[in-house]
């Protein structure tokens, strides 16, 4: 049986190639981008689009409460097209700010309208340092400086935002580097993950996984991926059919 979705951040890499899973799957999916001129893209992917951003936090309220949905899927970023490193140090203190004052918004929004679960994004590459490979019970790198400092404290705010929703169930997905079709990347850095494998782990996580992190990316050295494949039944091979 098909849930109501609303899925934040649904023009990014994962975003668009997750929207085609959801719709496969039954489910009826809201599907929110900041550019108008992307809305028609979502459409014909088979959701229903909505313009709105999240740092209006009271048009984004009212968006996710018209949805009715049962669960929200964050997949909001503020990063240059290919990550493009001239564009990158400016790009993560907006991505930091969309990780800690975007995601506030989006819990609110989402216990304003009733939602039972919320999937976050979020990146494997943040552990302290410490023996590998990490788990998800391993602590992050709070005491990282510079530039990791920012990148470093968005994700951890992001993740007590959405590990703290209570009552809502949520679920925190931590990406490898991504690559594939919209990630400008043929190929990653380790810990890394293909954007459809990426999304799939969203998708799966409507339906199963309880209340905390999973580690998502392809066998490495850095990160052990066993919780997703055994609570998630996660494949790293997975792609997109054509």
């Amino acid at each position: 049986m098909g849930h109501r979705i609303f899925l934040a951040g649904a023009s990014g890499a994962i975003g668009r190639r997750l929207v085609p899973q959801l719709v496969a799957a039954g489910h009826k999916v809201t599907a929110t981008t900041r550019q108008a001129a992307k809305a028609d893209d979502l459409r014909a992917l088979g959701a229903d689009p909505v313009v709105v951003d999240v740092f209006d936090a009271n048009a984004f309220r009212a968006s996710v409460v018209a949805a009715r949905p049962e669960i929200v899927i964050h997949q909001l970023t503020d990063l240059p097209a290919g990550l493009d490193p001239s564009k990158m140090a400016e790009a993560v203190a907006r991505n930091a700010r969309i990780r800690d004052e975007g995601t506030h918004n989006l819990v609110e929004a989402a216990k304003a309208a009733g939602a039972k679960r919320l999937i976050a994004q979020s990146i494997a590459w943040v552990y302290a340092p410490g023996t590998e490979p990490h788990a998800e019970t391993d602590p992050l790198d709070s005491g990282a400086e510079g530039g990791r400092a920012i990148s470093v404290g968005g994700v951890i705010a992001l993740e007590k935002h959405v590990l703290n929703a209570s009552p809502i169930t949520g679920i925190v997905l931590r990406y490898g580097h991504l690559y594939g079709p919209g990630t400008g990347a043929e190929s990653a850095a380790e810990p890394a993950v293909h954007v459809d494998a990426a999304a799939y782990a969203a998708l799966l996580a409507v339906e199963r996984g309880t209340q905390g992190a999973f580690n998502v990316a392809e066998p490495n050295g850095h990160i052990t991926t066993d919780k997703a494949v055994s609570e998630l039944g996660w494949r790293a091979d997975f792609r997109l059919t054509a």
